[in-house]
């Protein structure tokens, strides 16, 4: 039955996310709890009639669940702030691509120009938002992405920005990925999809070498990131200044594979 092969492919995508849970110190109630949460969340915005939202009787029907817990369950929710999908970390590396990209703060060669405090400070403004400058200039610096100079000059050493494996930045984004994925092959696989369906696409063989490792990372290091600085450099050229227009949030991803038959 689908629904067998459904449960199957669940158990095996979720392997790699409790194995995470498990490392972290989060229990299976409070994995339970999320997961009564996301049910209860997602039945109530995506599968109510006529647009409108969903009662706990249909909740509970589409769920499994009580309407007496489908009501708590909403009180928790009503309670949880939204998070900005913006985080820190996106912030970086639009900054990172402003300066290697935006004619104002790149040479005639197309390289990154170093940039004075007050230049540095207008770029912050075009690229970061509200953050705070001083504690861009430190976070960029403690990560080796920039070089202070005399006079408090800055020059960029890298346009890509990774976190370090333990930092809650890479949580978050680990949380994001994941997301945007999972809601690719979800779109593909909704024959009531509003579109075509979207690119997703692997490349891998199951008899490689295992000495061949250390020289496939370094390959897809290599090609993968220049890939995406193109996907960026398009990103970046299309974006508007307009407060008006309707936006989209826009990209594309790659990751690594290396499965241990």
């Amino acid at each position: 039955m689908l629904q067998d092969i459904v449960k199957q492919s669940c158990r095996h995508f979720l392997r790699p996310i409790v194995r995470f849970l498990l490392r972290q110190g989060v229990l299976w109630r409070d994995f339970a709890e999320l997961a009564k949460e996301t049910y209860v969340e997602i039945a109530r915005a995506e599968y109510g009639i006529d647009g409108r939202p969903t009662n706990n009787s249909r909740v509970a029907m589409l769920t499994g669940l009580s309407r007496r817990e489908v009501a708590r369950v909403r009180d928790v929710l009503l309670q949880v702030v939204p998070q900005e999908e913006e985080r820190t970390g996106s912030r970086m590396a639009r900054i990172l691509t402003g300066w290697f990209t935006d004619p104002e703060f790149t040479s005639p060669d197309g390289k990154p120009k170093t940039l004075s405090p007050v230049s540095f400070e207008i770029l912050l403004k075009c690229y970061a938002g509200d953050l705070p400058h001083t504690a861009v200039r430190k976070e960029m610096i403690k990560h080796g992405l920039v070089e202070e100079l005399d006079g408090g000059h800055l020059r960029v050493l890298h346009r890509d920005f990774v976190y370090s494996s333990l930092d809650p930045e890479i949580i978050r984004q680990m949380g994001i990925a994941l997301h945007d994925h999972a809601t690719t092959l979800d779109h593909n696989l909704d024959e009531d999809r509003s579109g075509k369906p979207r690119f997703e696409r692997l490349a891998d063989n199951a008899r490689i070498p295992a000495d061949a490792v250390d020289e496939f990372q370094a390959f897809v290091e290599a090609r993968g990131m220049e890939f995406l600085k193109e996907v960026d450099t398009w990103l970046s050229d299309h974006q508007t200044q307009g407060q008006d227009a309707k936006t989209v949030r826009l990209g594309a991803g790659a990751y690594l594979i290396h499965n241990d038959i």
